[in-house]
């Protein structure tokens, strides 16, 4: 079994995917990444105060697993849905038997913190002649490409009754 967990926290590493055979179907797909899963509060100042955390591996068995090791970099502020389990395992050099906390994620989501740009494939474009409140945005190339901006009744539509003082 294992505790559920959402936690949030810090890539360390660049993702790492594997495939595992799967008889005669498709391979199995698995991202792992390294999270440093932080304990950080409010300090009164418009800062944050560490107050500890610790580091587990994040195991996700999906189809796109290759695809999403693109996508994670280190660095990466990221909110992990799953279970925390112990992982036991004989050190191959020692001999000793190890542990330590492992998640198997159901969803890993990245966080906006440090991402410069994201840029959609597929159907989630929109068309070129996009109403009014465009502006410019900047992306890692320097280009500059349009970029929709909510008008302000959608701010209001989006910001009533939220309450950003809300402990996770």
């Amino acid at each position: 079994m294992g505790t559920p967990v959402v936690w949030e926290g810090n890539v360390g590493n660049a993702a790492e995917h594997r495939s595992f055979a799967n008889g005669n179907k498709d391979p199995r797909h698995m991202l792992r990444l390294n999270v440093m899963f932080d304990n950080s509060i409010p300090d009164g100042q418009g800062g944050y105060k560490d107050r500890g955390g610790f580091w587990a591996n994040v195991e996700w068995w999906h189809q796109d697993a290759e695809r999403f090791a693109a996508l994670f970099q280190k660095g990466m502020r990221v909110v992990v849905v799953g279970r925390a389990i112990m992982d036991s395992w004989t050190d191959k050099q020692s001999g000793q038997e190890v542990s330590a906390l492992k998640v198997e994620a159901s969803r890993i989501a990245i966080l906006p913190h440090r991402v410069e740009h994201v840029s959609l494939s597929g159907g989630g474009q929109r068309p070129t002649n996009q109403p009014q409140g465009q502006a410019r945005a900047q992306t890692n190339g320097g280009q500059a490409q349009n970029a929709p901006q909510p008008s302000p009744d959608d701010m209001r539509n989006y910001s009533e009754g939220f309450d950003d003082d809300i402990p996770l």
